[in-house]
């Protein structure tokens, strides 16, 4: 490794450890003066990987990097007691049809879902801080536009949406109820969907709100 390349590692550390918000290697290499950000991202790299074995983490989520710990010790660190979020099936729909369609309008997901979506559905993903407003459609009405956020990826652990499981893989980790129509239906399947009993529907999903720290 080269006395410059080293430099350059140990600046972008201490740059992510003092930094309050994750940051793309572009944004690291305006703050350290400009420097290429190819050798920026070769930096992230060699740190990603001495800190893969330790106890905190330098991981890439939606393009940004940050420290968060490990995941095997998140568990010692958290002061309270871990509270579950649980999601209707509404909007456990809703926000499915979002990460793997955005950015995505709500005539759109309701068009998928067969049934009418509820404000407070949309409402509800956003004050987890899992689902922003991405816009307004250049159509006829110029209808707002929903995409996922990296909070998102970073509370299911995905680098990117490309690691989005298909849905065999969500129902083999218990991250979905067992088959509902609308899902069905996003993910490709030919049947009709059925009318689901709008935001009152039983089947939930349970998902931990606690992030490791």
């Amino acid at each position: 490794m080269s006395e410059q390349l080293g430099d350059l590692i140990r600046a972008v550390e201490a740059t992510l450890f003092a930094a309050e918000e994750p940051m793309t290697a572009e944004a690291l290499a305006g703050y350290l003066g400009d420097a290429p950000a190819g050798e920026v991202r070769d930096a992230l790299s060699e740190l990603a990987e001495h800190y893969s074995e330790r106890g905190i983490h330098l991981v890439e989520r939606g393009k940004r990097w940050h420290f968060e710990t490990a995941p095997d010790l998140a568990h010692l660190l958290r002061r309270e007691r871990e509270q579950l979020r649980k999601l209707s099936r509404a909007a456990t729909e809703v926000l499915a049809i979002i990460a793997y369609h955005e950015p995505v309008s709500r005539a759109e997901i309701e068009s998928i879902r067969g049934v009418q979506t509820s404000g407070g559905t949309l409402d509800v993903l956003m004050e987890a801080g899992w689902v922003k407003i991405a816009g307004r459609r250049e159509v006829p009405g110029r209808p707002t536009i929903y995409a996922t956020t990296p909070e998102f990826l970073d509370h299911f652990g995905l680098t990117s949406r490309k690691d989005l499981p298909g849905i065999s893989e969500l129902r083999a980790t218990g991250l979905l109820e067992p088959v509902d129509d609308a899902y069905d239906l996003l993910m490709g399947d030919d049947d009709e969907p059925e009318t689901v009993d709008g935001e009152e529907s039983s089947g939930d999903l349970h998902e931990d709100a606690s992030e490791a720290s």
